[in-house]
C-alpha cells in the first residue's frame, strides 16, 4: 500500500457526519464528486469502532458485518471473557494439547508470526507481564480502580517466549506449557480489522475503511483521492486541525501506536499496555506514538508496537522493512521515515 500526503482537510469533511472519533489515527472522507462516505461509531473491543462506506447505500450491510466480525473476535480472543476460547485454551496450559476453531488458529497464527517478523519484540506469551503491571482487567476498570492507591507494584515477570507454544497448524492444537498466558491484543484487533474490511468491500462492492482503536485497515474502491487520516494520539482527539499531519491511503493497513493513552499509576511508576517481553516491564520512554503503513493492518500494528519495544533501535529496523513510519519522541520531535510524507506542524 501506499501513503501520501493530503494537505488539512476540508470544512465538510472534517464534519462530524463524516469525520468521526477513531482512535489514534482519525479517519475522514476525501474529496469526491459522489455522495459523502456514511460513517458509523459505536463502542467495541473495549476501545471506538468507526466504519466508513464508500456508498451510502450499502452502508447497512457493510455495519453487520463488522458487528458481526468483531463479535466473533471478541469471542475468540479476548483474555478479559473466562467464557472466551483464548481464555480456555490458556487455562489448560501444562496439561496438553487443546484444538482450537479456525479464527483461533488465525489469530494465533497472526500472533506467532508477528513474534517472527520482529525476533520477539512482539510476543503474546506476555500475558503474565501485563498482568502483573496491572493490566488484569479491562483498561476501563483498570483506569477506574486507581492502582496507584494499592501499594507496590508486582515485580516484572519476563515472557516465556514465544518458541516455547508448541502450534500444529495441520491439527490445529494449541499446546502451552504451564505458566503460560497468551495475550493477543497485540495481532487480533488488528486481525479483526482487516477480516471486518476485506469481507464487508467485497459483500458490498465498494471502498470500505476500518478503524478499531487506531488499527485501521481499507477494502475495496476508495473514493477519490483515498481515505483522508488524520493522525493524533487519542481517538477522543477532536477533529483535524491545523498543524496535525493528514495522509491519504488507498487500501491495507495503517497503525498508531502510543503510550500514553492506555496508562496508569502503580507503585509509583506511570504504566502503559506495551510490555517489553523480554524484561517484562514497560520500555524505557523513547516515542510518545508510531504510525506505520503497511499491506494489512496487522502487519502495520505489529511494526508500531515493536517500535515502541526496540525504543532507540526502532528507526534502524523500521527502515530494514521498508514500510513508511512516522515517529514521535515523548519531547515532540518528528521522524519520518520510507515514503512517509513529511509533516511541519507537529509540536
Amino acid at each position: 500500500m501506499s501513503v501520501t500526503s493530503a494537505g488539512a482537510p476540508g470544512r465538510a469533511e472534517s464534519s462530524t457526519s463524516t469525520t468521526p472519533p477513531a482512535a489514534t489515527a482519525r479517519t475522514a472522507t476525501a474529496r469526491s464528486a459522489h455522495a459523502e462516505p456514511a460513517t458509523a461509531v459505536f463502542p467495541a473491543l473495549g476501545t471506538t469502532a468507526v466504519l466508513l462506506t464508500a456508498d451510502p447505500a450499502r452502508a447497512q450491510d457493510a455495519l453487520l458485518i463488522l458487528r458481526a466480525e468483531l463479535a466473533a473476535i471478541d469471542a475468540a480472543c479476548s483474555r478479559f471473557r473466562p467464557d472466551s476460547e483464548l481464555s480456555r485454551a490458556n487455562a489448560t496450559a501444562g496439561t496438553g494439547p487443546v484444538p482450537v476453531s479456525a479464527l483461533l488458529t488465525e489469530a494465533v497464527e497472526a500472533a506467532l508470526r508477528a513474534a517472527e517478523l520482529t525476533y520477539g519484540a512482539v510476543d503474546p506469551t506476555v500475558g503474565p507481564a501485563v498482568v502483573a503491571l496491572g493490566y488484569d482487567r479491562t483498561f476501563a476498570q483498570v483506569a477506574a480502580w486507581r492502582p496507584e492507591d494499592t501499594g507496590s507494584a508486582t515485580a516484572p515477570r519476563p515472557a516465556a517466549g514465544w518458541r516455547t507454544v508448541r502450534w500444529d497448524p495441520v491439527l490445529r492444537l494449541l499446546r502451552l506449557p504451564a505458566g503460560t498466558t497468551l495475550d493477543l491484543g497485540a495481532t487480533a484487533k488488528a486481525l479483526a480489522a482487516d477480516r471486518a474490511a476485506r469481507r464487508a468491500a467485497a459483500a458490498v462492492g465498494c471502498g470500505v475503511l476500518v478503524n478499531l482503536g487506531g488499527d485501521l485497515s481499507a477494502a475495496g474502491e476508495p473514493p477519490d483521492g483515498g481515505w483522508r487520516v488524520a493522525i493524533a494520539d487519542d481517538h477522543a482527539a477532536p477533529d483535524a486541525g491545523p498543524g496535525r499531519p493528514v495522509v491519504s491511503i488507498r487500501d491495507g493497513g495503517l497503525a498508531t501506536s502510543g503510550t500514553t493513552v492506555r496508562a496508569w499509576r502503580r507503585g509509583g511508576r506511570t504504566l502503559h499496555h506495551i510490555v517489553d517481553p523480554a524484561t517484562g516491564d514497560v520500555p524505557p520512554p523513547v516515542w510518545r506514538t508510531v504510525s506505520v503503513a503497511a499491506g494489512s493492518c496487522v502487519d502495520a500494528n505489529t511494526a508500531t508496537t515493536a517500535a515502541l519495544v526496540l525504543g532507540e533501535r526502532a528507526p534502524g529496523w523500521l527502515r530494514g522493512t521498508g514500510l513508511p513510519a512516522r515517529l514521535v519522541r515523548t519531547d515532540g520531535s518528528v521522524l519520518c521515515l520510507g515514503a512517509w510524507p513529511a509533516d511541519g506542524g507537529d509540536r
